[in-house]
């Protein structure tokens, strides 16, 4: 039992510091959304809600923006699910490991499975056995503590100081996510499809196409599988 309390102390220590560099990277972008949502005409209580359910950085700035813009519920629902999509890949990546563990573990992990968690994920023997998903929920909700955190500091922020927008604040989106690629980048194929990917992004962004990042994912998930293929022994 000794041994066994140390072994959950060791794993939620680890998996908060593991998560920290990641934590205090998005303190920007956390900043970023909860100014942007009182400014934008949000109450407080509103924005933190948005922080604590949705929990999703890129898809709470789309969607704060798009209501204060008076789009349509279907505008605003279908810009959060293409957005949100790339979870659905996430939990078809961990399945195989999750599957197998209660339902309580997976609502819980599910709910935590950020961007962030999931580059955490990549060991072969991630969640298996109840340390490693004493891991995992340590290192999620850590995350999420911090994510709503920074959220309310850009609350109180966004209250009293201009928009902070005009800091530039919002690179902290694409520096986090930069992060996060980047150590992946291990086959010619993942190459492939960043390059493609950054290429038709910023091609689609210059045209100022309204879908342009999801026409830019599948042409990188195309162009990644199709280096893999040509790669295959024949």
């Amino acid at each position: 039992m000794i041994n066994l309390n140390k072994g959950i102390r060791v794993s939620v220590r680890k998996g908060v510091v593991d998560m920290l560099p990641l934590s205090l990277a998005v303190l920007p972008w956390g900043i970023l959304f909860g100014s942007i949502a009182v400014q934008r005409g949000f109450s407080w209580l509103e924005a933190q809600m948005f922080s604590a359910i949705i929990f999703g950085g890129a898809v709470q700035i789309v969607t704060v923006e798009l209501i204060a813009d008076n789009a349509s519920l279907v505008t605003v629902l279908f810009t959060a699910f293409v957005i949100s999509s790339r979870h659905f890949l996430y939990g078809l990546s961990l399945r195989e490991k999750l599957s197998p563990q209660p339902l309580r573990w997976r609502l819980g992990l599910g709910f935590l499975l950020t961007d962030e968690l999931f580059a955490l994920s990549g060991h072969r023997r991630a969640y298996q056995g109840k340390l490693r998903l004493i891991y995992g929920l340590a290192a999620g909700g850590s995350f999420y503590l911090a994510w709503n955190l920074w959220t309310f500091i850009g609350i109180v922020a966004g209250a009293s100081l201009p928009d902070l927008t005009d800091l530039g604040l919002d690179f902290a989106i694409a520096a986090t996510f930069i992060a996060l690629v980047v150590p992946e980048i291990k086959t010619l194929a993942t190459l492939a499809a960043v390059i493609t990917a950054a290429i038709f992004s910023l091609v689609f962004s210059l045209w100022e196409l309204e879908l342009g990042l999801v026409f830019a994912a599948l042409l990188a998930m195309a162009a990644g599988f199709t280096v893999q293929q040509l790669r295959r022994p024949a």
